[in-house]
């Protein structure tokens, strides 16, 4: 008797209860990781297509042309030429854009992400 309270004592670990509910925690996080990289990955196609289209012309209608053509080969679909913001500076036009995805995760739960760039902020490369 004293032999198996004293394997008790030393024994230690996860229980099955306990794998169970840490698997099922991680797979809930990976699912969600998985629904949100595409999202991300889009953004910093945004923001390359963004900085490609500043550059590619000197009027607003030249950059969304570039921007649009852009847009196509990355396969962008949140955002248009139409839906960025351009702002006159003294180096040319700022480009400044905003967008939004929404994803479902499960019954009445969604997943909302706000994105948002531009030219002028020190997060995009500037070409010279």
């Amino acid at each position: 008797m004293n032999l198996q309270a004293n394997y008790r004592k030393t024994n230690s670990g996860m229980s099955l209860i306990g794998l169970i509910l840490m698997l099922s925690l991680l797979a809930m996080i990976a699912i969600i990781a998985a629904r949100v990289a595409p999202t991300a990955v889009e953004y910093f196609a945004v923001k390359k297509a963004v900085v490609t289209a500043k550059h590619a012309g000197s009027t607003i209608a030249e950059m969304q042309a570039a921007f649009n053509k852009q847009a196509d080969v990355d396969y962008i679909d949140s955002i248009n030429a139409s839906d960025l913001v351009f702002e006159k500076s003294e180096t040319g036009y700022e480009i400044s854009f905003s967008y939004t995805k929404k994803i479902h995760l499960f019954g009445p739960a969604n997943l909302l992400l706000e994105y948002e760039g531009s030219t002028a902020k020190s997060g995009l490369p500037q070409k010279k």
